[in-house]
């Protein structure tokens, strides 16, 4: 039974094994780069922004006069008429309604690019975290792979001592089930491993989303040396979120402007150049050809008082931002607590994991000779051996939760782009 359920398993990993050796190798840095340069996401974020930087011009806030050409033909039974005209039309003054529009547009402009920096920095956090976390499902492949390997070695001495008799079949079965219980939690964490590696390609809008990627690092390393003070500073400055929600207020005020610009005259010149003609039954044409101009001063003496009610509206919607504003700070602050908790706690337990680790080592070398002369049951052993294998997975889950936790507090800080620079 043994060997059938053996070979094929030996088969998959041998298979993995020699695809990997064909694997292209990825550091953090060059996944990043890739996806940034490949992920539809991020094309369509910055797209966007393009939009908002060709939309922050004076033309479209009305900052430059406008000049349209025009020619049209009309008759009755009695009479026709042609003309063709040039018309040039511009408003000098709004009450610095248009003025607050362009900042407004400029504003709108850097909001964009904020945005851009958000989904870039949500993006990085994601592929980082992704990244990290293919490599702990590939370690807990290997552990799994070494338990399989210590599974067999166990099953083949059992086998041996129950051919000679000095092994009952119940220990045979009982090495058999194990060995089989191995050999699913291998194959089990292989899908797992796929899903992780294809969700990495993914990110990275590889073409082909099962491409082979190797990753330079094989372990995480945490960092150690994070400093909470400094964090929250760095997240007062460059948090993207807080800066989105300061830009915000400042479009509101803006708003605010605008809508005060309509208790201003309002100045519109005009000017044109043109030629008409008409033929009247048999008569001669009548032509007229020149220039034209004109100005238009006005004022808005009352409109339902609605102009009281969109100032108002426009204070209030400033009032609302700085709220929202003061409201995300608590949030991050909150955040902040929260994440640096669990990082100090995830970094202790790591280190208590790292002992307990080297401990369980001892202790399975200690049961695995002590099996071998058969001063040991194969319950204990396996008691031993699951006891090394939850050694292992517990520190690694530490570390990894750790890792998430550095790049968490990064991200809040607006520095999870010190990812594309680890050297520094």
């Amino acid at each position: 039974m043994k060997r059938y359920i053996c070979i094929p398993l030996l088969a998959l990993l041998t298979a993995t094994a020699t695809a990997t050796a064909q694997e292209t190798v990825y550091t953090l840095r060059q996944c990043i780069e890739t996806g940034l340069e490949r992920n539809y996401s991020i094309r369509i974020v910055r797209n966007e922004q393009i939009i908002s930087e060709n939309n922050a011009t004076p033309g479209n806030a009305g900052l430059l006069p406008s000049a349209d050409l025009s020619g049209g033909f009309s008759g009755t039974d009695d009479a026709e008429a042609a003309n063709v005209g040039l018309t040039v039309s511009w408003t000098v003054f709004d009450g610095f309604g248009i003025q607050a529009d362009y900042a407004r547009l400029k504003e709108l402009r850097n909001l964009g690019e904020l945005n851009t920096r958000m989904a870039i920095e949500d993006f990085i956090a994601n592929i980082s975290g992704e990244y990290y976390n293919l490599i702990r499902q590939r370690t807990r492949l290997r552990n799994l792979t070494s338990t399989l390997s210590l599974s067999r070695e166990r099953l083949r001495i059992v086998e041996e001592r129950y051919f000679i008799g000095s092994m009952s079949r119940l220990d045979l079965q009982q090495a058999q089930v194990d060995f089989n219980a191995d050999s699913s939690a291998v194959l089990n964490q292989l899908e797992v491993v796929h899903r992780s590696r294809t969700h990495l390609n993914q990110l990275m809008a590889m073409d082909n989303v099962e491409n082979a990627v190797m990753l330079k690092d094989s372990a995480i390393y945490p960092n150690v040396f994070l400093d909470e003070a400094e964090l929250w500073r760095r997240t007062m400055d460059t948090n993207v979120s807080l800066m989105v929600a300061r830009k915000n207020v400042s479009v509101s005020s803006l708003d605010l402007k605008k809508a005060r610009s309509r208790n201003y005259p309002y100045l519109r010149l005009n000017a044109g150049y043109g030629y008409t003609v008409g033929w009247a039954g048999m008569s001669n044409p009548q032509e007229n050809i020149g220039p034209n101009y004109g100005l238009t001063i006005g004022f808005n003496l009352f409109d339902g008082f609605n102009k009281k009610r969109e100032q108002r509206n426009a204070r209030i919607n400033i009032e609302n931002r700085e709220l929202l504003r003061q409201e995300l700070e608590l949030s991050l602050r909150t955040d902040m607590s929260n994440q640096w908790m669990a990082y100090e706690n995830n970094l202790n337990l790591w280190n208590l994991e790292k002992e307990n680790l080297v401990a369980a080592q001892e202790n399975f070398r200690i049961a695995i000779e002590r099996y071998r002369l058969g001063d040991l049951s194969g319950i204990q052993l396996r008691e031993a051996q699951n006891s090394l294998l939850n050694a292992e997975e517990r520190q690694s889950i530490a570390e990894f939760a750790t890792k998430l936790c550095e790049i968490s507090l990064l991200q809040l800080s607006g520095q999870i782009s010190n990812y594309l620079n680890p050297e520094e």
